[in-house]
């Protein structure tokens, strides 16, 4: 297996590993420690279906449910795509469905909204648009580490509301309430520290509503600039997907975006698990 790093913060490319196959003690552990040091980990070449990557994903941790609007609620996947998940023929541009992905486009953490959050997200590429379509990811870990002392100090002690409708009435989606039910606002500490290595982070992006006890302007310039700051271009990274691509993220420490593709003219399928922080990486707990 090598482990090739991809930025000066954050991403490796990961290669001579076949995650599709059940993996021995020592590999795993090299895995679970790249993810660790660099966040995001890219698997090119893999040949993933839906049962080998809930075996690859639950080597994480338990895979949450999916039960809100996703076209793959009921299963442990989360499905990107523009394609009907009972037909597989193109879903039309006006359909709900469509609507409800718009919001993927925003910077966001998976799961941030849900009282115990996710720790990562794996997502596998099963059909891919020629053009278009790529994903970028930024380190909120390189955005702490951008702070002054003294910012960090006043960070640790605070706490933040996140909000699983304010993402998607950003772009004008209204949750039934009935999709809104499970997901009342959740409070999380707003610094994260990695247990592995002790590298902390941010949680902020789309579902992040306001810092408890601000007022709503001196709480909104909090979270905006920390977003900047994680979004700079020197702290991203964007990939052109491929056939076969598998990228895991650490969603405590970065947050990630879609970005558009031509929905009329291609097909893309993509399928997300996602992996709760409670019972993660059990052989690793201290």
């Amino acid at each position: 297996m090598q482990i090739d790093p991809l930025t000066a913060h954050f991403g490796a490319r990961v290669t001579g590993v076949d995650i599709a196959s059940p993996l021995d003690f020592v590999t795993f552990k090299q895995i679970r420690q790249a993810f660790d040091d660099y966040s995001i980990l890219i698997f090119p070449d893999q040949a993933l279906d839906d049962q080998t990557q809930i075996a690859f994903s639950e080597r994480f941790g338990p895979c949450e449910p999916t039960v809100t609007a996703n076209p793959a609620k009921g299963t442990v996947f989360a499905r990107q795509s523009n394609l009907d998940i009972k037909t597989g023929e193109p879903i039309p541009l006006d359909d709900r469905r469509m609507a409800y992905q718009k919001a993927n486009y925003l910077w966001h953490s998976d799961s941030s909204f849900k009282a115990i959050p996710s720790l990562c997200s794996i997502l596998s590429a099963r059909e891919v648009p020629p053009e278009g379509g790529a994903t970028e990811f930024a380190s909120t870990r390189a955005a702490y580490a951008s702070l002054s002392d003294e910012q960090k100090a006043e960070l640790d002690a605070l706490v933040v509301e996140h909000d699983f409708v304010r993402g998607r009435a950003l772009v004008g989606y209204e949750y039934t309430p009935e999709e809104r039910s499970p997901y009342p606002p959740v409070r999380h500490k707003l610094v994260r520290t990695n247990a592995g290595n002790g590298k902390k982070s941010v949680l902020v992006g789309a579902h992040a509503s306001s810092i408890v006890g601000w007022p709503e302007e001196k709480s909104r310039a909090l979270l905006d600039d920390l977003l900047e700051r994680a979004t700079i271009p020197e702290n991203c990274l964007r990939h052109e997907w491929r056939t076969g691509d598998v990228i895991v993220w650490d969603n405590q420490a970065a947050v990630h975006r879609a970005t558009a593709y031509d929905a009329a003219k291609h097909r893309r399928l993509m399928q997300r698990t996602t992996i709760s922080s409670q019972g993660a990486w059990p052989e690793f707990q201290a």
